[in-house]
């Protein structure tokens, strides 16, 4: 990469809100779940988590325009897993959903560690979800729709929140490691060579603080000589 390049990527890196992210569960149209990712991105999400619909879906990135690739995602079979690993990171998790605990999203505290939940377009938020979640949020409403379209109402309720972190100087602070800023340095420069290390159980190669491999040569060497590290990327944490 160039150096303008590698600025221009520490740059989003350096304002990466870890203790921030969304729960999409089961949101099965395609557009809206790369709407989601694309809101996530705008505000400074470093990874997300979605529910797997029964039905199924396929990225769309007409909608996304590349940010899926800059915005992390781990897959999950039920929205009780999804919920139980971001607490296990120490967040709460606040459901868009409207039930009789719910206040205006403008009232709740997006400065502490959170996870936005997002349910399906038809079906909402599940009761499970509503039931676990610990707190409900909802976007006054003025006209005759009761609801907004699940992308639009996340990125409403992303905006507050990028805005209350913006006045706590959260994003003038660098919230991510400098080892997780070297290895998505890696992964957003080196997408073939991640994909490659991916698909073949392989380690990462040694990087330095931007990103770059650390004698290049010497790796693809133990690569050949079949002596590389390997390593199970379907244990790996989001």
């Amino acid at each position: 990469m160039t150096p303008e390049r590698t600025e221009k990527l520490l740059n989003v890196l350096r304002r990466r809100q870890p203790d921030l992210s969304l729960i999409a569960d089961q949101v099965n149209k395609p557009r809206n779940l790369s709407a989601l990712v694309r809101n996530c991105d705008a505000v400074g999400i470093h990874s997300i988590h979605t529910v797997v619909p029964k039905e199924g879906y396929r990225t769309y990135r007409g909608t996304a325009k590349g940010s899926d690739y800059y915005v992390k995602s781990r897959a999950h079979e039920s929205v009780e897993n999804a919920i139980s690993v971001v607490r296990q990171q120490g967040m709460k998790v606040v459901a868009a959903h409207f039930s009789d605990k719910a206040i205006d999203y403008r009232e709740f505290d997006f400065t502490q560690p959170c996870a936005l939940l997002m349910g399906a377009e038809k079906q909402g938020v599940s009761d499970v979800a509503a039931q676990m979640s610990d707190a409900h949020v909802v976007i006054p409403m003025m006209g005759m729709v009761s609801s907004l379209n699940v992308s639009t109402a996340a990125g409403i309720i992303l905006v507050e929140a990028q805005h209350q972190r913006l006045k706590a100087g959260m994003y003038d602070q660098v919230r991510l490691s400098d080892q997780e800023i070297s290895r998505t340095l890696f992964e957003w420069g080196n997408r073939d060579l991640a994909g490659y290390c991916r698909s073949n159980g392989l380690a990462y190669p040694p990087l330095d603080e931007i990103g770059d491999v650390i004698d290049a040569p010497g790796w693809y060497q133990t690569v050949k000589d079949g002596k590389a590290d390997s390593f199970d990327w379907t244990a790996e944490a989001v």
